[in-house]
């Protein structure tokens, strides 16, 4: 079967309550999907033939949560051995994963933790990206992540350090809508700074996806809708960076399918309405 890689448009992420419509002949028309590989890489069951299945009518790319590419330890060899493995079996488009450190002496974190922006981190995110593509042998991609916290010394802001890491390893740059938001309002910067100070280039997928407000704290989430000042700052990056391909990200509180594609008409329209038609089909 010829293996279409054509990435463009609105996509969503394949989650498990929505296998069956994937499955059925009466398939969704959705233009490419992201699966979250870390839920595949070490099984060859049930789950994975599923995917592998569904990957036959849809173009699709891996996002990963446990390459740890701030780590100082370099990249985890078997972990990345795993994901190749997967790799090889979806081919996708392209793989990605985030722009922060999870784990720690052989102990997991099971959070997206922040990086500092000094030169040192940037020399050590570097070196482990050129790793990873060095062995995949795929384009990958770096996502910025929310954050709670600030490091007190910084060489760079964290736009000018996403700009380095590409620039540097030659890797390319997921740029989540709504991350920037959240970490503007609970570390006071512009959004509008931020997306003037990315490279238009490396910039190559957005991510779309809901927050919550917690003690005055905004947490990405992931279990709501996109919030009306995230849908106005995706019009903004869409007009900086053009028709760059959008997913609507939705892990928690997973809607039905109808709550789904109601946020991918959105994305769709704001899209068609900024930057022109997409060819939208699978």
């Amino acid at each position: 079967m010829v293996r279409f890689n054509k990435i463009q448009g609105i996509g969503v992420g394949l989650r498990q309550p929505h296998y069956a419509i994937f499955l059925s002949e009466d398939r969704p028309v959705i233009p490419w999907l992201e699966i979250v590989s870390d839920n595949y890489m070490f099984t060859h069951g049930l789950l994975r033939e599923k995917i592998l299945k569904i990957r036959e009518y849809y173009p699709m790319v891996m996002h990963s949560v446990g390459l740890n590419v701030g780590s100082t330890s370099g990249i985890n060899s078997e972990y990345l051995a795993k994901l190749k493995q997967l790799a090889d079996d979806v081919e996708p488009a392209w793989l990605s994963d985030h722009l922060c450190w999870t784990a720690v002496d052989g102990v997991n974190s099971h959070d997206l933790l922040p990086l500092p922006f000094t030169q040192e981190a940037l020399d050590i995110v570097v070196n482990n990206i050129q790793t990873i593509q060095d062995h995949l042998q795929r384009p990958f991609l770096i996502e910025n992540v929310s954050s709670y916290v600030q490091f007190s010394d910084a060489d760079f802001s964290e736009a000018e350090f996403l700009n380095e890491v590409a620039r540097r390893s030659g890797c390319y740059i997921l740029l989540d809508i709504n991350n920037i938001y959240v970490n503007s309002k609970n570390h006071d910067f512009s959004t509008d700074n931020y997306l003037a100070a990315i490279n238009k280039e490396p910039v190559k997928q957005f991510h779309l996806a809901g927050f919550e407000e917690i003690q005055n704290i905004l947490v990405d989430t992931h279990g709501a809708a996109v919030h009306e000042p995230v849908w106005e700052l995706y019009q903004k990056a869409l007009q900086r960076f053009g028709a760059v391909p959008a997913l609507i990200e939705w892990d928690n509180n997973i809607p039905g399918w109808s709550t789904m594609l109601e946020q991918v008409k959105i994305a769709q329209e704001l899209q068609q309405r900024i930057v022109g038609a997409v060819d939208e089909a699978p």
